[in-house]
């Protein structure tokens, strides 16, 4: 099992990158954990607190959860992967099923933040992008994806966003191994990367064979 690690600043084209490293792949060989889907629940804080929290730095993360499922798919084991609900700002109760692929994909802003799931990854990217490409996205997609106005977009990218990117999301680029700048549009770049993917499936080797 490949595990491939995509992490940028919220709004870089991460999600971009990797649709397309699933479209080169065959549909059954490539899967992909959200690192959102880890948030910590915290169902006895009151929403409008919940609402309020900082879910851009480290903390805000459960890693034990997503490190302890990671290391069950490697072992050949099938795991019951979280939800998350960002308009409650809580952990849904249904989960999704996930059995262990040739592939799998672990995408969120503080992935490489993380030692113990860094050591897990065979590839680690960072999915880069000018500050206000990003800011553009994040008021884009929280506007019609998470229920907010663009008043309160600015006012957390300002308040937490921006200030967590530098803090943590930042230095984590130098753990990469590959660093994709301008986001989703670099199209050499996501073509190397793929390439290298594919090049150590056991199938494309028997292929090529």
């Amino acid at each position: 099992m490949l595990i491939i690690g995509i992490a940028g600043g919220t709004g870089s084209g991460k999600t971009t990158v990797v649709r397309k490293i699933i479209e080169s792949l065959p549909k059954d060989e490539v899967d992909v954990i959200p690192q959102d889907a880890y948030y910590n629940n915290n169902p006895h804080i009151p929403l409008e607190v919940r609402k309020t929290m900082n879910y851009d730095e480290p903390a805000a993360i459960e890693w034990s959860l997503l490190v302890k499922q990671l290391k069950e798919l490697k072992e050949g084991k099938g795991i019951e992967r979280p939800t998350y609900d960002f308009l409650t700002c809580s952990r849904m109760a249904e989960t999704v099923h996930m059995e262990p692929r040739d592939v799998v994909v672990v995408e969120g802003i503080l992935v490489l933040t993380n030692k113990e799931l860094r050591d897990l990854m065979d590839i680690k990217v960072f999915v880069d992008a000018a500050p206000d490409e990003r800011l553009i996205r994040v008021i884009h997609r929280d506007c019609i994806e998470r229920g907010r106005t663009p008043e309160m977009v600015i006012e957390r990218y300002t308040s937490q966003l921006k200030p967590m990117h530098e803090l943590h999301i930042e230095p984590s680029k130098r753990y990469a191994d590959l660093i994709v700048p301008q986001g989703g549009h670099n199209e050499v770049a996501i073509k190397l990367l793929t390439d290298y993917i594919r090049s150590l499936l056991p199938s494309f080797n028997k292929a090529q064979s």
